[in-house]
């Protein structure tokens, strides 16, 4: 089975295509200045990468041109659509409603929405990504996988901040942690290379890039991270960033 993973930002969208069975990436790709003048995509297959220049005035166009390139005779890694089994979004934020990863519903739209308040540069970019794969390819079956779901095993006591406890109840200000995706993955990695069950570890995570988190992980679970209501952050001056 083949799977398309979408990450979708305010004006980018990013995406890989990975056969299940080998876990082989067969094409990835960066589309940049979604609505904006100048859009283009740098897509690559078989370690070549290719660049093209095409006007994409919302996540729609984008996503369209990317079906495209996939399933193109030249640069595509795809007969056509049919041999994908489905697609997967990379959602920053699910609050406390996530877990895990779900299939996409109706349903899950609307609770994603209501976490644009926790993630205002993030979610609402997922949101269109979604919607916009609705359109072109209705009957694909989408799963939503969520940064936060992975620190949900994190106990009261520990994402629990000591204000006010009404501001937990009322607005929902607590730790969420982010970068679940990385940190679980790395873990099962870190197990599997030690030849050991992840359940029997203690590990400690480092997630570094444009965005950073550490997290303490036991029995496969996290217990502890270093990012807490937002993944936002502050540079040098004082100004919000996003983390990517």
């Amino acid at each position: 089975m083949k799977i398309l993973v979408l990450n979708s930002g305010s004006s980018s969208l990013k995406y890989q295509v990975i056969d299940m069975e080998t876990e082989e990436m067969l094409a990835k790709g960066y589309f940049e200045r979604i609505g904006q003048p100048n859009s283009f995509l740098t897509h690559k297959v078989k370690g070549e990468a290719h660049k093209f220049e095409h006007p994409a005035k919302n996540h729609e166009k984008a996503i369209a041109f990317v079906l495209n390139r996939l399933t193109n005779e030249n640069y595509g890694v795809l007969k056509n659509l049919d041999e994908l089994g489905g697609i997967g979004h990379r959602v920053v934020h699910g609050g406390e409603k996530f877990s895990d990863s779900v299939i996409i519903t109706k349903e899950v739209i609307d609770e994603i929405k209501k976490c644009t308040d926790l993630a205002p540069l993030h979610n609402p970019a997922c949101i269109l990504g979604i919607e916009a794969c609705q359109k072109i390819v209705p009957n694909m079956k989408m799963v939503a996988v969520f940064d936060t779901a992975f620190h949900q095993t994190i106990s009261k006591e520990k994402y629990i901040y000591p204000i006010p406890y009404k501001y937990y109840q009322k607005y929902g200000i607590r730790k969420y942690g982010f970068h679940g995706t990385s940190h679980q993955y790395v873990s099962n990695r870190v197990a599997e290379m030690m030849g050991k069950d992840r359940n029997d570890l203690k590990i400690v995570n480092c997630h570094l890039g444009q965005g950073c988190s550490v997290c303490a992980i036991k029995n496969g679970k996290s217990v502890e991270t270093s990012m807490g209501l937002t993944p936002l952050r502050r540079n040098s001056y004082g100004n919000q960033k996003p983390e990517i």
